[in-house]
């Protein structure tokens, strides 16, 4: 260590020790939490909350199982756009990606509650055979929430399911209003919380962004 005329320790050198010794305890006491955590086994994982991100982070999600080898399944349960970017990339990967686009749009779109819930019911019994499935590693289930919300789909009949899935698959739900007992079961919540939004200033959905 260089010293200045009075024989101190300078300033940045003293300054590096000091977070080299901060590192170190911050290292060990992160390795020593890490240690215990030993227990593997399959995510119930919900995206609620007003903010963009929700299904984005679930498709971030897939794209790193994509990568390492696992099979996926997506099933979208509102949504029926066809044209997006992640139809495109999971069409690029067929013998890992099962992908059904089962809304036909959101409910001001149909204004049909029949035709709703006829989608939705379908869209359910789809994710229920994807979760049986025992190859598949992880189940998107794309604004599930916006279904439950609107009493498409029995909300016992998703916890009774997700409550007896298989231990070792992860299971994404994605949506605004996730019901309080799908967060009370779930392993990991995260809420995306608006800030800004381009859209309040008449900016159109942006391709690479909103689809």
């Amino acid at each position: 260590m260089s010293e200045t005329e009075n024989g101190e320790p300078e300033a940045g050198e003293e300054f590096n020790d000091r977070h080299r010794e901060k590192m170190k305890k911050r290292k060990a006491a992160r390795d020593k939490m890490m240690a215990s955590k030993t227990e593997e086994r399959g995510l119930i994982i919900v995206h609620t909350g007003k903010g963009k991100g929700k299904s984005s982070a679930a498709w971030g999600m897939a794209l790193r199982c994509i990568g390492h080898g696992f099979k996926i399944g997506v099933v979208q349960f509102i949504k029926g756009r066809s044209e997006t970017g992640e139809t495109k990339l999971f069409a690029l990967f067929p013998d890992q990606v099962t992908h059904k686009i089962m809304g036909e749009g959101f409910t001001w779109e149909t204004q049909d509650r029949e035709r709703d819930v006829a989608a939705a019911t379908a869209a359910w019994e789809e994710s229920k055979a994807m979760m049986a499935y025992p190859e598949i590693h992880m189940v998107i289930l794309d604004e599930l929430n916006i279904a439950l919300r609107y009493d498409y789909v029995d909300l016992d009949d998703v916890l009774d399911t997700l409550a007896t899935k298989r231990t070792d698959l992860h299971v994404v739900i994605t949506g605004r209003n996730a019901k309080p007992e799908l967060i009370d079961l779930a392993d990991l919540v995260t809420e995306m919380t608006l800030i800004k939004h381009p859209f309040r200033e008449g900016v159109r959905g942006q391709i690479g962004v909103e689809f």
